[in-house]
C-alpha cells in the first residue's frame, strides 16, 4: 500500500477527519539522515502531523512548517508541508537515541524533551505568516498538536501519531488521524469518539495489519455520515537546486564568500532537509556575484 492521507467530513456532526499512512516517507526521512530509533519515531510523527495538516491548507502556495524545541537530546524537530503533500524535515541530532520507556517503548517524550515549546508557522501568501506557539505538554507530539489546535486555533482535536520501527531499524508502518470537531457539534459527539479513540488499537498496530486512512476514520466514526472529500498522495521530497544555494551565499555577501574561499579554496553546501551536497568553486562565485 502506497502512502496517501484522506480528509472526511460529516456536516450535521461537526466533524472534520484526516488520516495517513506515511510508512515509505518515514524510512526515506530515516535513510535521509541517518535517525536511530527513538529519532526516527520523534520525527516520523511530527512530519505525519505536518502532511496531514498541509492538507488543510487552502491554495496551491500555502505551506506550514512545525518546529519543536523540547531541549532534549533530539536537538531540534522541524518538518514542512506544502499544499500538495510534500514534506520534508529534519533534527539537530539524528543520531540520538534511549533504552526503551517503562512501558517498553521508544523514550520519544525522552529525546525530544518536555521543557520547551511547539511553533506552528502557516504561510498563507500574506504580507506576514501565521505564527503560533505552545509550550510542549508532554514532548510525544501528538498531545502537543492536540494542545496546539486547542490553544491556538480553538478547534477541539484528537491527534494520534505513531512510528512502528522493525528490529532492522527500518519503518515498518506510520502515520496516524487528527479528528477536530466544527462548530455546532455536540458534547454527546465529542464523548462518543473520546471513548471511541480510547477503545481501538495503537494507530501502528492497525497500519500494521494492513488498514487503510479510510479504515482508520470508519474504526473512529462508525455510525456518522462521512463524506469522504479528497485522497492524495503524500512524499518525502525535497525542492533545494543549485540555484536555491546560489542565493545563500548572495546574502553572505562577497566578501565573507571570498574569505571562506581562501581558506578553503571551494565552499561546500549541504542541504538540511535532503544532505545533497553543492560544491562552488572561486570562479561559481565570481558568476554567481558578478552576474547578480
Amino acid at each position: 500500500m502506497k502512502d496517501y492521507m484522506v480528509r472526511a467530513i460529516d456536516e450535521d456532526a461537526g466533524i472534520l477527519a484526516f488520516a495517513a499512512r506515511t510508512t515509505e516517507m518515514v524510512e526515506k526521512a530515516r535513510t535521509t539522515h541517518g535517525c536511530s530509533p527513538t529519532a526516527t519515531a520523534a520525527l516520523g510523527r511530527l512530519l505525519t502531523a505536518a502532511a496531514m495538516m498541509g492538507s488543510m491548507l487552502k491554495d496551491e502556495g500555502d505551506t506550514v512548517t512545525l518546529r519543536v524545541d523540547g531541549g532534549g537530546p533530539a536537538g531540534t524537530l522541524l518538518a514542512f508541508s506544502d499544499f500538495r503533500g510534500n514534506v520534508k524535515g529534519y533534527m539537530g541530532n539524528p543520531s540520538a537515541d534511549l533504552p526503551l520507556n517503562e512501558k517498553g517503548k521508544l523514550d520519544v517524550s525522552g529525546i525530544v524533551g518536555r521543557e520547551g515549546t511547539l511553533t506552528v508557522i502557516k504561510d498563507l501568501g500574506l504580507k506576514e505568516p501565521y505564527v503560533g506557539q505552545v509550550p510542549l505538554v508532554s514532548g510525544e507530539i501528538a498531545e502537543d498538536i492536540t494542545y496546539y489546535f486547542a490553544r491556538s486555533e480553538q478547534v477541539p482535536s484528537a491527534v494520534s501519531l505513531g512510528v512502528l520501527v522493525d528490529r532492522d531499524q527500518r519503518v515498518k508502518a506510520a502515520g496516524g488521524f487528527i479528528i477536530q470537531l466544527l462548530p455546532g457539534s455536540t458534547e454527546e459527539t465529542a464523548v462518543f469518539i473520546e471513548e471511541k479513540i480510547k477503545g481501538i488499537k495503537p494507530v501502528t498496530e492497525l497500519l500494521d495489519e494492513k488498514n487503510s486512512p479510510e479504515d482508520l476514520i470508519n474504526l473512529i466514526l462508525p455510525g456518522f455520515k462521512l463524506k469522504f472529500l479528497a485522497r492524495q498522495p503524500v512524499s518525502y521530497r525535497c525542492s533545494c537546486s543549485r540555484e536555491r544555494l546560489e542565493s545563500v551565499l548572495l546574502n553572505l555577501g562577497r566578501g565573507e564568500v571570498e574569505e571562506i574561499l581562501k581558506a578553503q579554496q571551494r565552499i561546500e553546501l549541504v542541504c538540511q532537509y535532503c544532505r545533497e551536497r553543492y560544491e562552488f568553486t572561486g570562479e561559481d562565485v565570481r558568476r554567481i556575484f558578478d552576474n547578480a
